[in-house]
């Protein structure tokens, strides 16, 4: 039987996204090779099973392989709940097919944990106990490690920031639930905003946003590094809708780090400002002085290194 070394290599899979992320990781969390490719929603064992053969090549001692995805996992059965972007995972056993067809220990995991994981062992996180992870992307996750350990709640479904109500006389969120941080400040919900704001702010005529019916958060964020004031607003008053969540986390934990990750942090300072003060306005001052909150640091890595690193550590205490 092959054991954990310090030469071990292992495999981390993104499936959050539009295209299947795959990177080859050390033990240490350091990217060897990455690969790319569009993500079907049929069959996801094979395209896993495919590309994870691309990575391990004849040269590379791979001893396990983590996937990363976008729902909720048993931890105890490594079978996703619910997944509305991969439906599809939800009714198969994607952990043991995946293993059965590679021939490799398979972990699965929630992309967010995941994320969180990798940004801890390789990224903005590194060197604390105590972490509080967000992403922003679509929707809005969140995961937990305290003592060095993700805490992943009772049933594994810890972590759920995105549903913190922020306005309670808000629009309906998919959740079922109103005002939900994800109905103002998700990627799409931060569009919708600006969209909105564009149509009755006769201020906005010299964004260049409004040129482009079709702009995404992305490019509002890079609007707002061109120094377009619309932008600029537009970021301000969505860190202060996440900074407002950030207080709660800060009062409620006291926990020494909080890292931001996802597409809207592309902004950088003009988003992670507004957010340290929203946080700092609101928190309990003696808790918000012993927090760190910083920008992630790995960017699309994040989840194939975390999956990794996870897979790497499960498959250890397996042994």
């Amino acid at each position: 039987m092959m054991t954990q070394t310090e030469s071990s290599n292992y495999i981390g899979v993104d499936l959050s996204g539009a295209a299947l992320r795959a990177a080859l990781v050390t033990n240490e969390g350091r990217v060897v090779e990455r690969r790319e490719a569009a993500l079907s929603a049929g069959d996801i064992a094979t395209q896993v099973t495919r590309v994870a053969a691309d990575l391990r090549g004849e040269a590379s001692r791979v001893f396990a392989l983590g996937v990363g995805v976008p729902g909720l996992v048993n931890p105890e059965t490594g079978r996703v709940i619910i997944s509305s972007d991969l439906p599809a995972i939800v009714r198969s056993d994607l952990q043991t097919e995946i293993a059965q067809a590679s021939g490799l220990n398979v972990t699965m995991e929630n992309d967010a944990n995941a994320a969180a994981y990798g940004e801890y062992i390789a990224g903005a996180g590194h060197g604390s106990r105590h972490m509080f992870y967000v992403t922003i992307g679509n929707g809005i996750g969140g995961a937990l490690i305290l003592d060095s350990k993700l805490w992943l709640g009772d049933s594994g479904f810890a972590g759920e920031f995105g549903h913190i109500t922020i306005d309670p006389e808000g629009i309906e969120c998919t959740c079922g639930n109103v005002g939900c941080l994800e109905t103002v400040a998700s990627a799409p919900n931060i569009v919708r905003r600006t969209h909105e704001r564009l149509m009755r702010d006769s201020t906005s005529s010299l964004s260049r946003l409004g040129l482009n019916k079709n702009f995404t958060a992305s490019d509002i964020a890079h609007a707002a590094n061109d120094g377009d004031d619309f932008a600029l607003m537009m970021l301000e008053r969505t860190g202060r809708y996440i900074g407002t969540a950030i207080a709660a986390v800060i009062n409620l934990l006291n926990i020494e780090r909080i890292v931001l990750g996802g597409r809207i942090m592309e902004a950088g300072d003009l988003i992670l400002n507004p957010i340290i003060r929203e946080a700092g306005r609101r928190s309990f001052q003696p808790c918000f002085e012993a927090t760190q909150i910083v920008a992630a640091a790995l960017g699309p890595d994040a989840v194939p290194i975390g999956a990794a690193m996870l897979a790497r550590d499960m498959s250890g205490a397996a042994h």
